[in-house]
């Protein structure tokens, strides 16, 4: 062999082995994959923004349009975002319900949502009306342990797997035992609710061999309270117990988006047993969940993460074109009948949660003195809104009273009125409303136990006297767990939702002010 064939060989066997070493050393070195998650819950068909009067300077917050804003600027110039939601799309403000929930569906379709699960709210315009609506939107709508009665065929696909800058997602839903209670019995008698850990787990044990992440959209946990300004009020904020149970009891699960509860996390919570990473929004549209996730550079699951809430600023934001375009197209649909005038308010009348609040004492008063009943109730979750000061419009009565419930009046025994007042007391469902008695309780007493006293027309509530209870078919069902009025004779059922109901009835009226009484008190310390 010549010197130069030699040289040429010992050249190629030197730049071999060089190659060798420096793809090793790459392979050992190889940039860790990562993956942004943004995140929503309960956006409640919330196009408008919302006055944030808990904040400094009052911003306006939320609205899908800048929603859709904040989510284009994160997504900018990156490959690596995936966007989901986890249920309660739907009812909220007029436009969803004029609209039987096509509007929010659409929006949520433009803004180029990954994934969302199935909330009970979906429910509300009927599970046909759900269906259509999965039919004919890009994004998949997931729940899997909803079933048909009576058959081991699901109602909606359980899971999704997306491919992301290189990843493969697989995105499962699920929804919660109290989510199905506090859906009209009625509107989901064909469908079962079945546990969500048991449904789960032997799909998370069949995808995580198959996919870098698991992510569980799961609308579960207590109800939330509907109050715009939860973020500021620790009384009414929900726990997240529920999500965490869950996440402790499926191992694999690398993330959970939360939902239903309204409870933002912030910083993201770990969950101790098998490390899944628990978050949540406080819904509305007020905030986008933002979580930057480290993928193990070999192998499966989360290195590192770090999350955030970050505040929908309507100033800030500008809205993805096609959006806007399609908001725009959605209040004109309904712009005629939502500008119908209905009233005057004298000054805002405002709801609560937690509280009696003057508009539960409105919409009670009204109930009671239509009917001519002793008493009404009336599920502080289902006051959805406040009427504004000055010019009520339809559109207005609307957003409050959303819901396709019936009043109904019963006939009812004075101890179940007692447990329904108790099931208000003890903070399941948000306090309930109500006109014809006085109450008295103890809010330091053990659940169950609060009320101190009640009288009806100035005398002592009588446990074995019955009385005339105006209510909605919701709560006559059992609604919210108040199970006592289950037990009530039907007297009568109106023919028109509770919000036609009440849209006449402040037409009767003409002017209406806040009604602020000393109704339901607690005793003094």
């Amino acid at each position: 062999m010549d010197r130069r064939s030699f040289t040429r060989r010992a050249l190629f066997v030197l730049v071999l082995a060089v190659s060798v070493a420096l793809a090793a050393h790459l392979s050992a070195v190889a940039p860790s994959r990562h993956l942004m998650l943004l995140y929503t819950n309960d956006l409640h068909a919330q196009l408008d923004p919302i006055e944030a009067t808990w904040l400094p300077a009052k911003p306006r917050v939320g609205g899908m349009e800048a929603l859709s804003g904040l989510i284009a600027r994160l997504r900018d110039g990156r490959q690596d975002v995936l966007l989901v939601d986890a249920g309660d799309l739907v009812t909220g403000p007029a436009v969803s319900t004029f609209t039987r929930g096509a509007a929010p569906f659409d929006l949520l379709d433009a803004m180029g949502y990954d994934a969302m699960a199935i909330g009970n709210h979906e429910f509300d315009n009927s599970v046909p009306r759900l269906q259509e609506m999965i039919w004919n939107t890009s994004v998949p709508v997931l729940a899997a342990n909803i079933y048909w009665r009576g058959t081991d065929h699901r109602f909606a696909r359980p899971y999704v797997v997306i491919r992301r800058a290189g990843l493969r997602i697989a995105v499962i839903g699920v929804i919660g035992s109290d989510a199905a209670v506090v859906t009209l019995p009625a509107q989901v008698a064909d469908l079962e609710f079945c546990d969500p850990a048991k449904e789960i787990r032997p799909l998370v044990e069949t995808l995580r061999p198959e996919v870098d992440l698991v992510i569980v959209l799961a609308h579960e946990g207590k109800t939330g309270p509907m109050q715009v300004d939860a973020e500021s009020r620790p009384e009414v904020q929900r726990d997240f117990d529920t999500d965490i149970r869950l996440a402790a009891a499926v191992p694999g699960i690398d993330v959970l988006v939360g939902g239903h509860a309204h409870r933002g996390i912030d910083p993201p919570y770990k969950e101790r047993t098998n490390g899944t990473i628990i978050v949540q929004t406080f819904g509305h549209a007020t905030t986008l969940g933002v979580l930057d996730l480290t993928l193990n550079p070999e192998g499966r699951g989360v290195a590192s993460y770090e999350g955030r809430l970050e505040r929908v600023l309507v100033e800030r934001e500008q809205p993805m074109p096609e959006v806007a375009r399609r908001a725009a197209y959605w209040r004109g649909v309904v712009a005629a009948i939502a500008s119908q005038p209905v009233c005057q308010a004298t000054a805002r009348i405002t709801r609560d949660y937690a509280r009696p609040s003057a508009l539960g004492n409105l919409v009670t008063d009204l109930m009671r003195e239509s009917t001519q009943a002793d008493v009404a109730l009336y599920n502080a979750g289902g006051l959805r809104a406040d009427l504004p000061a000055g010019a009520v419009t339809r559109g207005d009565v609307t957003s409050v009273l959303p819901f396709n419930n019936r009043l109904v009046v019963l006939r009812l025994k004075g101890d179940a009125i007692r447990a329904a007042l108790e099931q208000g007391l003890s903070e399941e469902h948000g306090m309930l409303q109500q006109s014809g008695m006085v109450v008295r309780f103890d809010p330091r007493a053990p659940s169950g136990r609060r009320v101190v006293s009640v009288t009806v027309k100035g005398r002592p509530l009588d446990d074995h006297a019955t009385y005339t209870v105006a209510t909605i078919d919701f709560l006559a069902d059992g609604g919210d767990s108040y199970v006592s009025l289950t037990g009530g004779e039907r007297v009568s059922t109106s023919r028109e939702t509770i919000g036609t109901e009440m849209t006449d009835w402040l037409r009767g009226r003409g002017r209406v002010s806040p009604v602020s009484d000393d109704r339901t008190l607690p005793v003094p310390d």
